[in-house]
């Protein structure tokens, strides 16, 4: 769901990162609200107020969706579901969990505590702007306060559309899950019913298009598609998951890997493994003990006029943190540390001592079989 992402502050143990693109999506509500919205709801201002007008009411904007996230992950925390922190993207935010509620109870809560908190937060801000309408406060900032009142609103309504991921849609699969007590069938409906709000959102963002209005209907349309990928992703998540869910690395790994002694030449590193093998990393061992690893990034970054004199273990790198896994570590474990590094196969060790690889290709395979048998 992630591009590139940057951390921006940790509160209550809850790390809080910010996507690139809703840096994007930040200059554009600002740009919108400066010289869209609040011109036309205020008239004769200076350039300048305008713009401060906007950039506050972004600001507001970008604090509602975090404490909205927030409520999410101290409900979830505090049921025991595993919390990876909070992004803000391009449509919202999202509270990243490491693992499913444990039941339809749970799943419920955790849904309708961001739509409730919204509302409270949108009664909050009306509350501020009533009384700043009536106590002479400046315009400018009853403008933004009610402005926020309202944005919270629409993102509890929005929210509690029943089409999944949305916050509706986990609360359709709560209430699915706890009437058949399937979660991957509630799952695969609510993911449905998503998809086709998805499709929905498209195609009415084309009449708006062919109607003249581009940028709503393009608005439309991406909101719509968001969706749509959301709702199949999140499907297919649950799904591997399951698929997984038990499954250690020492059912995937495959003993005896191909290892490179770290006195072997970098010229023969290139002709004897890389070429023969086709492999882009290779585990320097000694007497089975693990010493690094290395890749072809690491040749690439040594002169080619060296290559004879300069061994692997002088460009080896130290990657026991980063690509090692444990044999009777879970493999989910292992997929997602794939994820994490971007590589594709994992070194398993025991006591120091390579004992075989794990690869991405392999776990695939598996849950392709698993999946489809269990359709």
């Amino acid at each position: 769901m992630f591009g590139k992402r940057f951390k921006l502050f940790k509160l209550l143990g809850f790390e809080v990162s910010i996507d690139l693109s809703w840096v994007i999506i930040a200059v554009l509500v600002a740009w919108s609200l400066s010289t869209g919205l609040f011109p036309f709801q205020v008239r004769d201002l200076s350039t300048g107020t305008y713009w401060m007008m906007g950039i506050f009411g972004a600001l507001g904007l970008f604090m509602s969706i975090i404490v909205h996230e927030f409520s999410h992950s101290i409900v979830a925390r505090r049921g025991g579901v595993q919390m990876k922190g909070i992004t803000l993207f391009i449509f919202g935010g999202v509270a990243e969990m490491g693992n499913e509620p444990a039941d339809p109870q749970l799943e419920f809560s955790v849904a309708i505590a961001g739509p409730l908190t919204s509302i409270a937060m949108g009664a909050i801000f009306y509350g501020l702007y009533v009384l700043g309408s009536g106590g002479g406060w400046p315009v400018p900032v009853t403008s933004v306060l009610g402005y926020l009142s309202l944005i919270n609103f629409l993102l509890a309504a929005f929210n509690l559309i029943p089409a999944y991921p949305l916050d509706g849609g986990r609360i359709l699969r709560s209430i699915l899950w706890g009437w058949k007590k399937n979660l991957r069938w509630a799952t695969r409906i609510s993911a449905n019913v998503g998809s086709g709000f998805g499709m929905v959102l498209i195609a009415l963002g084309v009449l708006r298009i062919l109607g003249g209005n581009f940028i709503g209907g393009m608005w439309m349309s991406l909101i719509g598609w968001f969706i749509t990928s959301a709702a199949k992703m999140s499907y297919q998540q649950l799904v591997t998951l399951r698929a997984l869910e038990g499954e250690t690395v020492n059912r995937f790994m495959k003993r005896q890997p191909v290892t490179v002694p770290r006195s072997v030449t970098v010229e023969k590193l290139v002709e004897d493994f890389i070429y023969r093998h086709h492999y882009k990393f290779f585990p320097v061992t000694d007497n089975g003990t693990l010493l690094g690893c290395v890749s072809t990034r690491n040749v690439k970054q040594t002169p080619r006029d060296q290559w004879e004199r300069l061994t692997v273990g002088d460009i080896a790198a130290d990657c026991a943190s980063d690509n090692t896994i444990s044999p009777d570590a879970d493999a989910l474990e292992a997929l997602s540390a794939m994820r994490r590094n971007n590589a594709s196969r994992l070194m398993v060790v025991e006591k120091d001592r390579l004992i075989g690889i794990i690869a991405l290709k392999d776990m695939l395979e598996f849950l392709s079989l698993k999946v489809e048998l269990d359709e």
